[in-house]
């Protein structure tokens, strides 16, 4: 076992449109997660490896907790959004601009659509426990 940094100190968390089913969750958080993990580097991320007694590897898992809110609407999650930006927190979002057709539909869709007329469905963001708190106490766990 490796020196590991305290857990507590950093985390990621998902917000989510409680309007979506679960389903349509699932694949936001899905995309979310591989999004935000692309922008974070070694340094500020630790990512295990669990060994069982048969000497099975099961790699990769993240240190660090991951814990899923959910938000009443669209403005929530937008105002969740602005406090990353304003904070230098890295961060990705998914709005519903970006569910039909391929990617290049989603993107030329939401190239032709104004900021404050996206629908977000879920923003992800890693960093300080302390500082993410002060703007996600407000949510709730997704159950």
């Amino acid at each position: 076992m490796s020196n590991l940094p305290d857990e507590s100190q950093k985390r990621f968390i998902a917000v989510l449109s409680k309007k979506m089913e679960l389903g349509r969750s699932l694949n936001v958080l899905g995309h979310l997660s591989v999004g935000l993990a692309s922008q974070l580097d070694d340094s500020e991320t630790q990512y295990i490896d669990y060994h069982d007694m048969d000497g099975n590897l099961h790699p990769n898992l993240s240190h660090y907790p991951f814990i899923v809110l959910k938000a009443d609407n669209s403005n929530k999650l937008r105002k969740v959004r602005e406090e990353a930006i304003s904070r230098d927190i890295k961060f990705t979002d998914f709005s519903s601009s970006m569910i039909e057709g391929g990617s290049l539909v989603q993107q030329q869709r939401t190239n032709e659509t104004k900021e404050a007329d996206l629908e977000y469905l879920g923003v992800c963001l890693f960093g300080d426990t302390e500082i993410l708190r002060e703007f996600t106490k407000k949510f709730s766990l997704y159950r």
